[in-house]
């Protein structure tokens, strides 16, 4: 296995897993990087203490940095609610140690899961690419298959520590892994892979054109109300999520979009209309508001 990042000081996300084991194996062998090694504990199951225990035995290995927190979730908390808990300790390492990015360790599979997982949640053209590489996050092994990183880790004799939520099927993620995927074969994989790389190719040239039309009428955060009212449907969906990542709120799903595109269209002015994380849109006669 092979990865490429630019030199520089980095933040590696280590859950004690087999693929960010492999991952850190493989960048501290690489000249140039300056490693902080960042272990999130969501606190879901009774063995997770001794996960972080055995990633920082690892770091002390590989004289690196090391930094970590504990969470209280508890074992009833949701993928969505771990996964922010992670990233906002993620980031605030990375703000805190001056690293130009964090690396995380998905691969090949995890492309193909996320993109099944959101065909099913319903998010979207944008859905099918969500998982790749950005200027904070940095995911290195998206080309490579899981098959491979198990391949690497034996030869080279590596340890890891095994999460058991990882098997649990109530999971939606865990039942694509363990139910469908499995049943892709080489060319069936292959497929897929081609139909995700098309959709990028539509989202890279699209999603610019949708931001130039959403800021000519955009002013001071107040949406042109007239003009949304009379793009078609499909159009002021997609007006309607250009809009919403950049006002902030990215994890809204399909079902979010439509309420909020037919209610601006056709409820009165003087109406507020929740949308995420405490964030509301206010219909005004002549404009759209996003506001906290």
């Amino acid at each position: 296995m092979q990865v490429e990042l630019q030199p520089g000081k980095y933040v590696v996300a280590v859950s004690g897993g087999v693929d960010s084991v492999a991952l850190l194996h493989l960048l501290q062998q690489i000249s140039g990087l300056q490693l902080v090694v960042a272990h999130f504990d969501h606190g879901i199951r009774p063995e997770s203490a001794d996960d972080a225990a055995f990633v920082q035995e690892l770091t002390t290995t590989y004289n690196l940095d090391f930094m970590t927190e504990r969470a209280e979730l508890g074992a009833g908390a949701s993928e969505a609610t771990a996964r922010k808990a992670r990233y906002k300790f993620l980031h605030g390492v990375r703000n805190q140690t001056g690293a130009q990015a964090v690396i995380t360790a998905h691969h090949q599979d995890d492309v193909l899961e996320t993109a099944i997982l959101n065909i099913l949640r319903g998010t979207g053209r944008r859905g099918l690419t969500s998982l790749q590489s950005t200027v904070e996050i940095q995911r290195p092994l998206l080309h490579v298959p899981k098959k491979d990183i198990l391949a690497y880790a034996a030869k080279q004799k590596l340890s890891w520590r095994e999460d058991t939520t990882n098997h649990d099927e109530r999971y939606t993620r865990n039942y694509i892994r363990h139910r469908l995927l499995v049943r892709f074969d080489a060319d069936a994989r292959q497929q897929l892979l081609m139909t995700l790389a098309r959709a990028q190719t539509v989202n890279d040239e699209l999603d610019p054109l949708l931001t130039e039309l959403l800021s000519a009428h955009l002013a001071q955060g107040s949406l042109d109300r007239q003009w949304f009212t009379s793009l078609p449907h499909a159009a002021a969906r997609e007006v309607m999520a250009t809009w919403l990542r950049q006002a902030g709120p990215a994890d809204f799903d399909r079902q979010t979009i439509e309420r909020l595109t037919i209610q601006a269209k056709v409820k009165p002015a003087g109406k507020r209309l929740d949308v995420l994380h405490g964030q509301h849109l206010t219909l005004e006669k002549r404009s759209l508001l996003l506001s906290k």
